[in-house]
């Protein structure tokens, strides 16, 4: 199958290169720039930005790549890196771009065929082109006439100083389209040729052994398992679901309720929501909770395989680990891709020393959240769970501002309910990427009954997203908060006031914690 490489050198949108080219139906791959090898089936490479500076740094790329046989486009740091090899100095730049900026481009550029002369690009980096290399020319530059756009005199080599893979580069997809162009690549790939990839890897891998899969009740963890029952069998799968405590409503009873139904057998159920409760007690740093929870489950799980048989070589652990999972936790294909938080699927030893022996499967590892979800419905998982709003790993623990208590997770539980029982009156559930609640740590004076009271504060939070990389705020109408706040107010103990969170990723990320 014909595909497009992607080179990651640590950018956190590196994965979103890959989400813009599936869209356009071209299979693409992420590998280290290391571990590069030449196939047949290349039709063209894409160098992600990236933490690091040519300036620093002794530039590198695989030798076989600057033949001129593959056609080229560097991506921020790539197009740096594209100009040092070729002789050509960068450094930091006097002049700063981040965000949004206009650029001026050349249109004689086959890359930037059907576009305007003037266009609105993203920007985000410190360093710039100082001397351009001699076998290169200018395509574009921005206001601050810093060099934005290049290309090679003879060879199909293109450099963007901007992201043309983010949403913010309206576009950026045309432009990445018309590099397909160049590159000759079919653009015939499909969620369906995914999932027999996927269940066919999973058949490879397993072969004779059985899986252990970690089922939390998100979308994430639910797909992965009914695609290695799809895989395997009821006989080789052994869900397990542990109920930590820090579960939405009902969460747990439909889990077990969905699992039973579709014929897995072997579920086990654990009630571990003390377990949780006490390890958590006065704590209250983000990072730690995060760790604690990791921890836990991990512990419990050891625990549960052993208790199955579980612990030999022929038994593997599977994760609902997303891409964006490892990019966050500088798990990514590169090198150098920075820790945004950690995710206990990803970081804990236990998992790690799995991940050596190669006992673990993560089905969903190079797909995204909305792929994850169409592959979902093709396994017949019924819609209203597909959709599900996503769920962090260490639940409403992170939904809670300081420290988790049995009482702050009741009235987190009911305001949350409430308000995603509004929003799903309202008939905009599926309209948004992600609707929450949050327990803020602070206490506000309210009115009630003619007396002064003091109570807690909810935040109601609610985004629009792709792939959860990059997030607008959603624009609830008032109307929805107006009756989602006073019910939460008049049907929850200790809350007098609530507010709605306006806040995009980035600059903020879509959770508080």
């Amino acid at each position: 199958m014909e595909k497009i490489a992607i080179l990651d050198f640590g950018s956190q949108y590196t994965q979103l290169i890959a989400r813009r080219l599936r869209e356009l139906n071209v299979f693409t791959e992420i590998v280290n720039p290391e571990r590069f090898q030449y196939d047949k089936n290349i039709r063209g490479v894409i160098l992600s930005g990236g933490p690091g500076s040519t300036e620093t740094e002794e530039a590198k790329l695989p030798p076989e790549l600057l033949s001129g046989e593959i056609p080229m486009l560097g991506i921020c740091y790539g197009m740096q890196l594209m100009n040092t090899l070729f002789k050509g100095t960068v450094g930091s730049s006097t002049h700063r771009e981040y965000g949004k900026q206009g650029i001026k481009l050349k249109l004689s550029a086959p890359l930037f065929k059907s576009l305007n002369p003037h266009e609105s690009v993203w920007m985000s980096h410190g360093d710039s082109i100082v001397s351009l290399a001699e076998d290169y020319q200018v395509i574009a530059e921005s206001k601050g006439s810093v060099i934005a756009a290049i290309q090679h005199k003879s060879l199909p080599f293109y450099g963007l100083q901007f992201h043309p893979e983010v949403t913010h580069t309206p576009n950026g997809t045309l432009m990445l389209k018309n590099f397909l162009d160049l590159c000759q690549c079919r653009q015939d790939w499909t969620t369906d040729i995914a999932l027999q990839e996927i269940i066919r890897d999973i058949r490879e891998t397993v072969g004779n052994g059985r899986v252990v899969s970690l089922v939390s009740g998100g979308v994430d963890s639910t797909v992965s398992t009914f695609l290695c029952f799809e895989a395997l069998g009821p006989e080789k799968v052994i869900p397990i679901h542990i109920d930590s405590g820090l579960m939405r409503k009902n969460e747990s009873r439909d889990v077990v309720k969905l699992l039973r139904s579709h014929g897995m057998k072997n579920l086990d159920f654990v009630d571990a929501s003390s377990d949780f409760l006490k390890a958590l007690n006065g704590i209250a740093a983000p990072e730690k909770k995060r760790q604690i929870i990791g921890d836990l489950f991990m512990t419990i799980l050891d625990r549960e395989m052993e208790k199955l048989g579980a612990m030999d070589e022929k038994t593997f652990l599977c994760q609902g680990t997303l891409y964006t999972d490892l990019v966050e936790s500088g798990k990514g294909c590169g090198q150098n891709a920075a820790v945004i938080k950690s995710h206990h699927n990803v970081n804990s030893p236990f998992v790690e020393d799995k991940r050596k022996k190669g006992l673990i499967i993560e089905p969903n590892r190079h797909i995204f959240k909305d792929e994850v979800r169409q592959v979902g419905e093709a396994l017949g998982i019924p819609h209203h769970l597909v959709w599900r709003h996503p769920f962090p790993g260490p639940g409403l623990a992170i939904r809670i501002l300081g420290e988790v208590t049995s009482s702050k997770l009741e009235t987190l539980r009911e305001a949350e309910a409430i308000y995603v029982d509004e929003i799903k009156k309202a008939g905009l559930y599926d309209k948004i990427w992600q609707a929450f609640a949050v327990l803020l740590p602070v206490s506000a004076v309210g009115v009630m009954g003619d007396k002064r009271t003091e109570g807690a504060v909810i935040a109601l939070r609610a985004v629009t997203s792709v792939d959860g990389m990059t997030a607008d705020f959603y624009d609830m109408p008032h109307d929805i908060l107006s009756r989602a706040g006073t019910r939460i107010i008049n049907e929850v103990p200790m809350i007098n006031r609530v507010v709605y969170d306006i806040t995009s990723k980035p600059p903020g990320t879509i959770e508080w914690e």
